[in-house]
C-alpha cells in the first residue's frame, strides 16, 4: 500500500496475479445495503447490536475508523501496559549478556540468542535475572556434547574447568553426562540429542528448578535453593569446545509451555490479540461471496476461495491488510499467527496441490504488501518452520517433520516467493539444507519404534574369522521367525520415512524448475549459482569452524539431489530425445579447463591451475581451441603471491577473505537461532572482533569467481554458436549433447559434496552395526557361560545372568536404532545412488583420460570419490545390501580395476596424496577375489603395464605399498602362506575373536606370469628392483633390531617403565616389511629363478650372495639361543603381536627350499657353495626350523600335538653331551608343530634341504684348505681373493668389488676408474 491510513486507494503499482489468466473478473455494482451486510459480517463488532435493522450502515468510507475501533477494542489500558511484571529485572528483550556476563572464547549469533563455545569450557549468561514467582525459558539442542544448562546468581565466579552447575549459586542439567549439577553431581534426567529441546522452570515461591525434555517433565531436579534479598538467578550455560544451542526466552512461542510458568520475555501481547482479530477478518473474507443477484450474502468452503479481482472483496481486503502486513514482520506473531493458519489449511491431508489457497494467499501478499514487508514475513516463516522441522520430536508416523515439509512445499510451488527466498534467504540467511536432513533418534521408545518393531533380533551365528553369516544355515525356527518379523517392522519404518525423503525431494524439484522464466531468472539457475557458493563454503580449508554444514546434513542432502537431478534428467531425455540418460551421465572434460565452473584452488591431479595454464597453454589450444589470456596468467601468479603474504602476515580463521570479502556465511552448530554466528566474545586482553570482519584487506576478487556468481541462463546452457559450460570441446569428446549443462555442473557439486564430508560421515554410522555385532558376540558368550556354571555356584549364575539382562536391553535397543539407520542411510536405495555416483566419476575420469595431457586439469576429487565410493558400497553397506545385484557391477569392477592400473604411476598425476591413496585402494582391490578378478579381465597391455610400474626400483617413491601389492599376489602360493590369521597367535589366544585377521588369500596366477615375463627378459630392470628390494630389506631388518634392542633395554630397567606405543608400532611396521620382502623374493625365485642361479646373466651372482648373506643374517638373529628376538617376543607386549619366529622363519625357509631343494643341479649346487662360502652361516640355524639342537636331526624334534613355547631354545653350539640332560625338556620352534599351516610335502622338503646343506658343509670343511692371512679379500676378510681389477690390478673377492660397483666405478685403493673386473686364481707355485 502506498498509504497507510483509511480510504480505497490501492497501491498504484501494477501486480499480475497467478489467477488474471484462469478467471474473468467479476465487475458488479454493490449495493449500499449489501455492501453494510458484508462489511458488518466480515468486520463483527462484539459490543454494538447484532440485529440487522439496528446497525449503522457501513460503508468503505467508514471503514478506517470502524476498523481501528474494533482493534482496539481489549486492548489493556496505558496504566496496564507500562506496568512492569514483579519477580523479575533486566532489559526487555531477554538476551545472552555479550559484554560482561561470560567466560571464556565464545561465537554468539546476531540476534543474541545462539552460542557456539570456542574453547574448553565457556560459559554466558542471560541478561534478566528473576528473585520471585514461577519463570521458564527453553534451550534448543544443536549439538549432543558436553553442556551445563541451567541457573545462577551474579555472585558465581566462572572458568575454563568450573562452569555452571560447579559453583555454589548455580544449578544445572547435564543430558549428555545424564547429571545434575550443583557442586556436586549425581544422576538425573535423560541423555538428549541434537534437535531436542530442554525447558528450564525454576519456582521462586516454593524454591525449586525442574527441567524438561520436549514437554516431558525429567521430575525435580533442585529444591530448596537459595533465595532472599539479594539473591536472583539468570538463565545461563556452560558448553564446550564447537558445542552450540540457541535460547528462546520469549521471543517466540515456547514450544512446551508449561502451566504456571511464565517466560522470562514478554509475549507481544496487543499485537497478538490485533494479529488473531485481523485473520479473523481474513477468514471472513475467504468464507463469504457477494450474490449480486439476489443481494445476499452466501456462506463458503473457504478452500475454493479464488483471488478473482473483485473491486469489493479487494479493497476490504486492502483495509485489513494496512494493519495486518506490519505485524507480519515479527517473528513471534508470523510463527504463532500466520504460521499455524496456514498448517491448519494443510491439515486436511491430501497433496500439496489439492490445497491451492496458499497460493491465493502468497498471490495476496505480493499484491497488498510492500515488497519490503512480504519479504520479511516470508524470511520469518521459513525459518519458523525450518526451526520448527529441526527440533520437532520424532514419533512414530514422523507427522511433524511431514506437516511442516508439505507447508515448506505449497510455499514454494508459488514462483514469486520461491524466486524471492532462493535468492535472498535459503542460502543467505538461513540452513536450508535441514529440510533435507531425517535425524536418528537416541531414545528408541519416544519414537516410538518399540510399537513399530515390535519384535528385535540380531546376528547370532558368527563364521571363523568372527563375522556374522548372512543366511546361517543352522538358524533355528524361533529365529527365522524373529529374523522375518524384525525385517517386516523395518519394512514398516522405511515406507514411513519415504514419505518424508519424497517430500523433500519435491521441494528439491521445485528449486531445480527450469522452465519459470515469466518473472525473471529461472529457479534452477539461482539455485545453481547458491549450491556452488554452499560448496565454496565448505570446500574452504579457511572457511570459518562454524560455517560449514555438518556432515549428517550432507549425506541426507547428496541422496535428495540425486533423485532430483537424476528425475531433471530424465524428463530432459523425454523431451530432447538425442540426449544420453542419467545411467550413463558423466561429467565432460571441458568443465574442468574452460573456466566456466570455479573449483576454488581446489587440487588437480596436475597440480596448480595457475601452474597449469602456464605449462599447457599450448595443449588448449590445440586440443580445445581455448586460448589463455597472457595477462591473466600473470594475474593469477600475482594473486597466488597476494595469498601467500596474506597467509603469513596474519591467520585468518574466519574465512570471509576466502569468498571474496563477503562475510562468512551463517553459523551451521548454532543452526536454531538460523541467524549468523556474527560476535566473536574473548574474555582476553582484547575482544579479536565485535562483529566479525576479516583481518586483512578483502582479497582481489578474482573474475572467474565473480563470473559463477553473476553467471545468467546464457552463460550456462549456451545459446547459438556458444557452447556454454561445455566451451572447448576436444575432439575427443562425442559431440552428442549430454543434458542440460545446469544439470552436468550440479552433479559435478554432487560429487565434490560426497568428498568433502559424506563419505566420513558413512564410515562413522557403521558404529552402530559395529556394536550390534560386539553385543551379540559378548551375549552368546554369555549364554554358553551360564549353561556351563556350576549348580553350586548360584553366585556366579546370578551375575551373570544380570549381565545377559543388560546384553539383550542393549541389543534391543541397538537393533531398533540400527532399523531407522539401515532405512535412512544404508538402504538399497542409498546404495544405488552411491554406486551411480561411482559410474559418474569413473565415466568422467575416461573421458577426461582421453583428452592426453589435458587429463591434468581433472580435480583430484573425482578419483577419491571413485575409490570412496567403491569403498562405501564395499565396506558400509553390505552385508545389509549385496554389491553383486547392482546393475552391471562386474563391468563397474573392471572399469574401476583400468583406472587404478593405469593412474597409480601416471606421470600426469602429481599429488602425493592422490598417488598414495591410488596405491592403496589398488592394495585393496588385489586382496578380495572378486576384485581381483576385475583387474585379471583389463586388457593385456594394461595389466603388463601395471606389472612394469610394480617392479620399478623401490627407491625415491613409497615402495611400501607396491611391496604389500606384489605379496598380495603371491599370497597362498608360498611356502606356509596360506593363513587368514597369524598362526602364532591362533596357538597362544585361540578364543580370541578380535586378533588381526587377514583376507582369505587369492593369489593371482596370470599377474605372477606377467612378473615373471617381465623380469625375465628385461634383465636391467630385474636387477635394479632386485637390488633395490634387497636394500630395502636389509634396511627394514636392521631398523626392527635396533629397536627391538632399545625395548629389551627397558624392559630390563629395575623401576617401572613404559615402552612408547609408537615406537612399539614402528617395530612391528618394520617387521612386517622384513617378512613382506622375503615373501617377494621368495615369489621372484620361483617364478624366475635364473635372475640368481643363471650366472651367464650379468648379476645374478652378485643378487645370489646378496641374498645368502641376508638370509644368514636373518636366520642367525631369529634362532640364536636365548637371544633377543626370543626376549622382545617372551614379553607379549601389546602391539607387537606379529612379531614371532613363524612369520619370518616361514618366509625365508621358503627362499631357502626353492634354490636348494626345487631347482636344477646345477643351480642348487651354485646355491649351496654361495650359501656355504658365507662367514655368517651357522648349520644350527638351518636346525631350529625343524626343532633340532646338535648334530642328531632328531635330538629335540618338537612333536605336532606340542604348543610351542617361544623363548629359551637349546644349544647348538656346544657340544651335545653337556645338552643332553636338559635338552629334553626345553621347548622352542619347530615346524612341525604347524601342522595345520605346513603341508607334509613342505616339511619333507625342508628335511632335505638340511640333509643336502649337511652334506655339503662337510665336504667344504674337508675341501677347503687352510688360507693364509694374505690370500683373504682385504676389504671383508671373509672370502678369498678372486678378482682382479682393470687397468690398475688391484684384486679383491667378488662379492666385494661386485656390490662396490653397483654405485661406484673407482678402485676402492687408488680410486683409478675400473674398466674391468677379471678372474683371479693363485698360481700354483705360490
Amino acid at each position: 500500500m502506498t498509504s497507510r491510513g483509511g480510504g480505497t486507494t490501492l497501491t498504484r503499482r501494477n501486480y499480475r496475479l497467478a489467477s488474471d489468466t484462469d478467471k474473468p473478473k467479476a465487475t458488479g455494482i454493490v449495493s449500499e445495503k449489501l455492501l453494510s451486510d458484508y462489511l458488518h459480517h466480515v468486520f463483527p463488532s462484539t459490543m454494538g447490536p447484532t440485529v440487522a435493522s439496528l446497525r449503522k450502515p457501513l460503508g468503505f468510507q467508514d471503514l478506517g475508523p470502524h476498523l481501528e475501533k474494533l482493534l482496539c477494542e481489549g486492548e489493556p489500558t496505558d496504566d496496564n501496559k507500562d506496568q512492569t511484571v514483579e519477580g523479575r529485572l533486566g532489559p526487555q528483550p531477554v538476551v545472552l549478556d555479550h559484554t560482561s556476563g561470560f567466560e571464556g572464547l565464545l561465537f554468539v549469533d546476531d540476534d543474541l540468542l545462539g552460542v557456539i563455545g570456542h574453547s574448553n569450557f565457556s560459559s554466558i549468561r542471560a541478561t534478566t535475572c528473576v528473585y520471585k514467582g514461577k519463570w521458564a525459558y527453553e534451550v534448543l539442542i544443536s549439538s549432543q556434547g558436553l553442556m551445563q544448562i541451567g541457573w545462577c546468581t551474579l555472585n558465581c565466579r566462572f572458568n575454563q574447568e568450573e562452569g555452571v552447575g560447579d559453583t555454589p549459586d548455580s544449578y544445572a542439567y547435564d543430558g549428555n553426562r545424564v547429571r545434575k549439577w550443583n557442586v556436586t553431581t549425581t544422576n538425573y534426567g535423560k541423555s538428549w540429542a541434537a534437535g531436542d529441546i530442554v525447558s528450564c522452570l525454576i519456582d521462586l515461591d516454593e524454591g525449586t528448578i525442574t527441567f524438561c525434555l520436549n514437554g516431558q517433565s525429567l521430575g525435580t531436579a533442585f529444591t530448596d535453593i537459595k533465595m532472599g534479598p539479594g539473591i536472583a538467578y539468570f538463565p545461563a550455560i556452560s558448553l564446550s569446545f564447537k558445542e552450540s544451542v540457541a535460547f528462546n526466552f520469549g521471543s517466540r512461542p515456547l514450544r512446551y509451555p508449561v502451566d504456571g510458568y511464565m517466560p522470562l520475555q514478554n509475549p507481544p501481547t496487543v499485537d497478538l490479540l490485533k494479529a488473531q482479530k485481523l485473520l479473523g477478518y481474513v477468514k471472513n473474507v475467504l468464507s463469504t461471496a457477494l450474490d449480486l443477484q439476489e443481494e445476499r450474502l452466501v456462506e463458503k468452503e473457504i478452500s475454493v476461495w479464488r483471488l478473482n479481482g473483485d473491486p469489493t472483496v479487494l479493497i476490504t481486503l486492502a483495509h485489513i491488510f494496512n494493519h495486518f502486513a506490519p505485524l507480519m514482520c515479527k517473528v513471534y506473531l508470523v510463527e504463532d499467527v500466520l504460521m499455524n493458519f496456514l498448517l491448519g489449511i494443510l491439515e486436511g491431508g491430501g497433496s500439496v496441490d489439492e490445497h491451492p489457497l496458499i497460493q491465493q494467499l502468497l498471490d495476496l501478499f505480493w499484491l497488498l504488501m510492500e515488497d519490503y514487508e512480504v519479504n520479511e514475513c516470508l524470511k520469518q516463516l521459513m525459518m519458523s518452520l525450518l526451526r520448527a522441522y529441526r527440533f520437532s520430536p520424532i514419533i512414530p508416523d514422523l507427522g511433524f517433520q511431514i506437516h511442516y515439509l508439505r507447508l515448506t512445499t505449497a510455499i514454494l510451488r508459488h514462483e514469486k516467493s520461491r524466486k524471492y527466498l532462493l535468492s535472498n534467504v535459503l542460502f543467505d540467511v538461513m540452513r536450508s539444507v535441514v529440510f533435507f536432513y531425517i535425524k536418528t533418534p537416541l531414545r528408541v521408545k519416544e519414537a516410538g519404534l518399540e510399537e513399530l518393531i515390535p519384535t528385535t533380533w540380531w546376528p547370532t551365528h558368527f563364521d571363523k574369522e568372527g563375522k556374522d553369516e548372512r543366511e546361517p544355515k543352522d538358524e533355528s525356527a524361533d529365529e527365522r521367525l524373529r529374523r522375518r518379523a524384525y525385517e517386516r517392522g523395518c519394512q514398516r519404518l522405511k515406507k514411513r520415512i519415504e514419505v518424508v525423503e519424497e517430500l523433500q525431494v519435491q521441494i528439491l524439484k521445485l528449486l531445480l524448475n527450469n522452465k519459470d522464466k515469466t518473472t525473471g531468472e529461472a529457479s534452477r539457475y539461482i539455485f545453481l549459482n547458491k549450491f556452488r557458493k554452499f560448496l565454496q563454503e565448505n570446500a574452504s580449508n579457511r572457511g570459518h569452524p562454524t560455517a560449514l554444514c555438518p556432515p549428517e546434513y550432507m549425506v541426507c542432502f547428496l541422496h535428495r539431489l540425486i533423485t532430483a537431478v537424476r528425475a531433471c534428467w530424465d524428463d530432459g531425455k523425454r523431451k530432447t530425445p538425442g540426449t544420453i540418460n542419467s545411467e550413463e551421465a558423466y561429467v565432460p572434460p571441458q568443465l574442468f579447463y574452460n573456466g566456466k565452473v570455479d573449483y576454488f584452488d581446489l587440487q588437480r591431479l596436475g597440480g596448480l591451475l595457475s601452474h597449469l595454464k602456464k605449462t599447457l597453454k599450448d595443449d588448449l589450444a590445440s586440443k580445445a581451441n581455448v586460448i589463455i589470456d597472457p595477462a591473466e596468467i600473470q594475474a593469477t601468479s600475482m594473486d597466488d603471491l597476494d595469498e601467500d603474504e596474506e597467509n603469513g602476515a596474519a591467520q585468518r580463521p574466519f574465512g570471509a577473505a576466502a569468498m571474496g570479502g563477503a562475510l562468512a556465511r551463517p553459523s551451521w552448530l548454532s543452526s536454531p537461532t538460523l541467524g549468523r554466528a556474527n560476535r566473536f566474545l574473548s574474555t582476553a586482553a582484547v575482544s579479536l572482533m565485535t562483529p566479525r570482519r576479516p583481518f586483512t584487506q578483502p582479497e582481489k576478487v578474482k573474475v572467474r569467481t565473480l563470473a559463477v556468481e553473476q553467471r545468467t541462463e546464457e552463460d550456462i546452457e549456451g545459446s547459438h554458436g556458444n557452447d556454454g559450460l561445455l566451451l572447448g570441446r576436444p575432439m575427443e569428446e562425442p559431440e552428442q549433447p549430454i543434458a542440460d549443462k545446469s544439470l552436468l555442473e550440479i552433479v559435478d557439486g554432487i560429487v565434490m559434496m560426497y568428498n568433502l564430508s559424506v563419505h566420513q560421515q558413512l564410515g562413522k554410522m557403521v558404529v552402530v552395526s559395529d556394536d550390534v555385532h560386539e553385543y551379540a558376540v559378548a551375549l552368546k558368550d554369555t549364554d554358553e557361560k551360564i549353561a556351563r556354571c556350576p549348580v553350586r555356584r548360584p553366585d556366579i549364575l546370578e551375575e551373570l545372568q544380570k549381565s545377559q539382562k543388560v546384553f539383550a536391553e542393549k541389543l534391543n535397543h541397538l537393533s531398533r536404532r540400527l532399523a531407522w539407520i539401515n532405512a535412512t542411510v544404508y538402504s538399497k536405495e542409498k546404495m544405488l545412488d552411491i554406486y551411480w555416483l561411482l559410474c559418474v566419476c569413473i565415466r568422467t575420469i575416461e573421458h577426461a583420460d582421453n583428452t592426453g595431457s589435458l587429463f591434468a586439469f581433472a580435480p583430484e576429487f573425482y578419483l577419491n570419490v571413485a575409490m570412496n565410493a567403491y569403498s562405501a558400497l564395499k565396506n558400509y553397506f553390505s552385508p545389509a545390501n549385496s554389491m553383486d545385484e547392482l546393475p552391471g557391477y562386474e563391468e563397474t569392477l573392471t572399469q574401476l580395476a583400468a583406472i587404478l592400473a593405469k593412474h597409480f604411476a601416471d606421470p600426469r598425476i602429481v599429488g602425493t596424496d592422490i598417488k598414495d591413496s591410488l596405491m592403496q585402494a589398488l592394495a585393496s582391490y588385489v586382496c578380495y577375489p572378486q576384485s581381483l578378478r576385475a583387474v585379471e579381465r583389463i586388457p593385456e597391455e594394461q595389466r603388463v603395464a601395471m606389472m612394469r610400474n610394480l617392479l620399478a626400483p623401490y627407491e625415491q617413491r613409497p615402495w611400501a605399498q607396491t611391496n604389500w601389492i606384489l605379496v598380495r599376489l603371491w599370497r597362498g602360493c608360498g611356502f606356509g602362506y596360506r593363513y587368514t590369521r597369524l598362526p602364532h597367535l591362533l596357538k597362544t589366544k585361540p578364543e580370541d575373536a578380535n586378533l588381526p585377521s587377514l583376507q582369505k588369500p587369492c593369489p593371482s596366477l596370470l599377474l605372477q606370469r606377467h612378473m615373471a615375463e617381465l623380469l625375465s627378459l628385461d634383465k636391467d630392470m630385474a636387477a635394479s628392483f632386485l637390488n633395490s628390494v634387497l636394500n630395502q630389506l636389509n634396511w627394514a631388518f636392521s631398523e626392527f633390531i635396533g629397536m627391538i634392542q632399545e625395548i629389551q633395554q627397558a624392559a630390563e630397567r629395575p623401576e617401572r617403565n613404559f615402552v612408547d606405543t609408537r615406537q612399539l608400532k614402528v617395530c612391528a611396521t618394520c617387521f612386517d616389511l622384513s617378512v613382506s620382502l622375503l615373501r617377494v623374493l621368495e615369489m621372484t625365485v620361483t617364478l624366475v629363478p635364473e635372475i640368481f642361479l643363471d650366472w651367464s646373466r650379468p648379476s645374478a651372482e652378485l643378487l645370489l650372495r646378496r641374498l645368502a648373506q641376508l638370509l644368514n643374517q636373518v636366520l642367525n638373529r631369529v634362532t640364536a639361543e636365548k637371544n633377543l628376538f626370543d626376549r622382545v617376543v617372551n614379553l607379549r607386549l601389546p602391539g607387537l603381536e606379529s612379531v614371532d619366529h613363524y612369520p619370518i622363519l616361514v618366509a625365508v625357509t621358503g627362499i631357502l627350499v626353492r634354490i636348494l631343494v626345487d631347482g636344477d643341479r646345477q643351480g642348487t649346487s651354485r646355491a649351496a657353495s654361495v650359501l656355504l662360502s658365507d662367514p655368517c652361516f651357522q648349520l644350527h640355524s638351518i636346525q631350529h626350523l625343524l626343532g633340532e639342537g646338535g648334530e642328531s636331526s632328531t635330538t629335540t624334534t618338537v612333536t605336532s600335538t606340542t604348543l610351542p613355547v617361544v623363548g629359551s631354545l637349546s644349544s647348538s653350539v656346544t657340544p651335545p653331551a653337556a645338552t643332553a640332560p636338559g635338552s629334553t625338556e626345553r621347548k622352542h620352534f619347530s615346524l612341525h608343530a604347524y601342522t595345520d599351516y605346513i603341508s607334509d610335502e613342505e616339511k619333507h622338503k625342508v628335511e632335505l634341504m638340511l640333509a643336502f646343506l649337511t652334506e655339503e658343509s662337510k665336504q667344504a670343511a674337508a675341501s677347503t684348505a687352510p688360507t693364509s692371512e694374505e690370500d683373504l679379500c682385504p676389504i671383508c676378510y671373509a672370502h678369498s681373493i678372486s678378482a682382479i681389477f682393470k687397468p690398475c690390478s688391484h684384486k679383491s673377492c667378488k662379492a666385494c668389488i661386485n656390490q662396490h660397483l653397483m654405485n661406484n666405478k673407482d678402485c676402492f685403493f687408488c680410486k683409478a676408474t675400473i674398466t674391468g673386473v677379471e678372474d683371479y686364481s693363485k698360481p700354483q707355485g705360490s
